[in-house]
């Protein structure tokens, strides 16, 4: 399939829409599309006649169900091995956040219509967007410590910023949320039945103003599941080690703590205090700042073992059995976590404008 056909683009009334192409993979992001929708998308940012950008996955599973992720497993093993160089993995995590920041950064609004699943990447796609239109088939998660990564696109500007310690849980567990959580936890804001949507859409083209088109088709999301685990989760998750988090959800001896440890010692324990890390830092800085740390982080872990193991475990062999190096928190030094942070050897990520 050609780049072209994985991502489509319409001019129709006063929107530009965007639809992830790739039903049969979730809509997954690929290097390919980000080098088409980057210019497209301010191209429809510069155009008066363009009231806004809407944004919606093909198919009826997901939205976007995150990042290429084996191309770059591939790619970074290739340079690992001798048989290439590191410039299609910087070049993925560059122009990716070049691309998140500038969904942020629109001068317009960007309808993301979240109908399905939304991981990784595809978070990357709508949360930064100015309306984020949740439905009944959406399910939101961050699940990168499981694949010996940790919540990037953005993630570690959002995430800290949601309320209390949710976003520090979200980050490392990847737990998943539902449309009514993702309301309730200001990660979403309106709820759309998926039933109306290709009406939303048309509103949208025809020029009703998008807080107005969204009014419109607003429907209810039901009881929040999150709204009941608030307390438990900032009591155990507003640690600054992961050590202490875990001695947190212990004493409170309930189902849940039980499940959330269970998480924690599955995913990979350099993942788990880089991402804490990370998620902490960028609570004090700008979304800039964060997006040049994140690529900081993301060329650091392709640099190290756990990602190729991750990918190898969830998506190779599928095993679901990764073997972590270093497979418990204990021998994650400070020292580990910090050259995660450095400055990569090509220099960090610059925004051109």
């Amino acid at each position: 399939m050609s780049d072209a056909a994985e991502i489509l683009f319409e001019r129709r009334g006063a929107i530009g829409l965007v639809t992830l192409n790739r039903p049969k993979a979730l809509n997954a992001l690929t290097l390919g599309m980000i080098r088409l929708f980057d210019p497209q998308l301010r191209a429809w940012n510069a155009d008066p006649e363009v009231k806004a950008v809407v944004i919606r996955g093909a198919g009826e599973k997901a939205f976007c169900a995150g990042g290429d992720v084996v191309s770059l497993y591939e790619a970074g093993k290739a340079a690992k091995e001798g048989r290439g160089d590191t410039a299609p993995v910087r070049a993925f995590f560059s122009e990716e956040y070049v691309l998140n920041r500038l969904i942020k950064r629109l001068s317009k609004p960007y309808v993301a219509l979240i109908d399905g699943i939304s991981m990784g990447g595809g978070v990357g796609l709508s949360v930064h967007g100015s309306h984020r239109i949740v439905t009944e088939r959406t399910l939101f998660a961050m699940p990168e410590t499981g694949i010996g990564l940790y919540p990037d696109v953005g993630g570690t500007y959002f995430l800290p910023r949601l309320p209390g310690q949710v976003g520090i849980w979200l980050g490392l567990t990847g737990d998943r949320l539902k449309a009514a959580d993702m309301l309730a936890i200001g990660a979403a804001d309106a709820f759309v039945p998926s039933g109306s949507i290709d009406a939303l859409i048309e509103g949208l083209a025809a020029g009703v103003p998008a807080d107005e088109a969204v009014a419109t088709h607003r429907g209810e999301a039901g009881e929040a599941a999150v709204t009941a685990l608030r307390a438990e989760v900032d009591r155990c998750y507003g640690f600054d080690s992961v050590e202490a988090i875990i001695k947190a959800l212990e004493a409170e001896g309930t189902e849940w703590a039980a499940r959330q440890i269970a998480t924690l010692r599955r995913v990979s324990p350099t993942s788990l205090k880089v991402t804490l890390a990370a998620l902490r830092r960028g609570g004090k800085l700008d979304f800039e700042a964060c997006m040049v740390q994140e690529l900081r982080l993301s060329l650091a872990c392709l640099a190290g073992d756990d990602f190729y193991e991750g990918i190898r475990a969830v998506l190779v062999d599928k095993d679901k059995n990764p073997k972590w190096k270093p497979a418990d928190l204990a021998d994650v030094g400070p020292s580990d976590v910090e050259r995660h942070f450095a400055e990569p050897a090509g220099g960090d990520l610059v925004f051109r404008d």
